[in-house]
């Protein structure tokens, strides 16, 4: 039975690196939607965009893959979805425990995505006893009371924890426990592991805060922008009012610019 343990070492071993491995699921994304149009290839330049990454880093990104592509062809869409599949282990079956199924683990049970990216939800826990035996996406709630059995009898490695705040790191320390070496991390806290065991954690709060701030920067630019046209619009009216009083000025004096004999009254 396949276990995350087994993938890992050699992708090291070959040296690619973590913001590389980063980056691959993207390629597969925009691979996988050329391949369902049946593009048959794609050049750097269009699977970059398609990315969201500069065509230099994915040539580079893909020489650690040893694939180089073809010079005025491109890319091979199929071969390319099946190595970066292969060197993510996606051409295996990978069961995966969703521990919380609240809101949030009840919507990620009933993610389509899954099952077409190489992964099996083996099993759905909750803390709560009245959960139990409740059917969400077709699978029965179990009780955490069976977490470690659960583990032991699907041969799971990875690990999702969509719990409260306050319970994920005993739920992190059960699952490390019981042998799990890879955990996705939703709970708003960070979780502290042993060494060989990886966490990928996702905070909606944080990314919703990141674009708060790029939000507030874009209204602070706009704001400067009206500032700099009032005090040109300013300057150029006292331009203005100047002109006219040197003009004004000017009427006054006599031909020679001398003040003229006789003053108006």
């Amino acid at each position: 039975m396949a276990t995350g343990r087994t993938h890992r070492p050699a992708t090291r071993s070959r040296g690619i690196p973590e913001a590389t491995v980063a980056r691959l699921p993207l390629y597969l994304r925009a691979l996988t939607a050329l391949s369902e149009r049946s593009v048959p290839t794609v050049s750097s330049e269009e699977l970059a965009a398609a990315a969201g990454v500069n065509s230099a880093k994915l040539r580079k990104d893909f020489s650690y893959l040893g694939s180089y592509g073809t010079r005025g062809v491109g890319y091979d869409v199929e071969y390319l979805v099946y190595q970066i599949s292969r060197e993510l282990g996606l051409t295996q079956d990978w069961p995966v425990v969703i521990v919380g199924i609240g809101n949030l683990g009840a919507a990620l049970a009933n993610y389509g995505g899954f099952a077409s990216r190489g992964f099996r939800v083996a099993a759905l826990i909750d803390a709560d006893p009245a959960m139990a035996g409740k059917p969400v996406a077709g699978i029965p709630v179990q009780h955490t009371d069976e977490l470690e059995k659960i583990i032991q009898d699907e041969g799971v490695s990875i690990g999702v924890i969509a719990t409260p705040a306050g319970a994920a790191q005993q739920v992190c320390e059960r699952l490390v426990a019981a042998g799990v070496t890879s955990i996705l991390n939703f709970a708003p806290t960070v979780l502290s592991v042993p060494d060989g065991v990886d966490v990928r954690k996702v905070d909606l709060s944080i990314e919703l805060q990141i674009l708060a701030f790029h939000e507030q920067r874009k209204a602070g630019e706009l704001a400067a922008g009206a500032v700099v046209p009032a005090a040109a619009s300013r300057q150029e009216t006292a331009a203005r009012r100047g002109a006219a009083a040197g003009r004004e000025s000017a009427a006054d004096q006599g031909p020679d610019g001398d003040v003229p004999a006789v003053m108006p009254t």
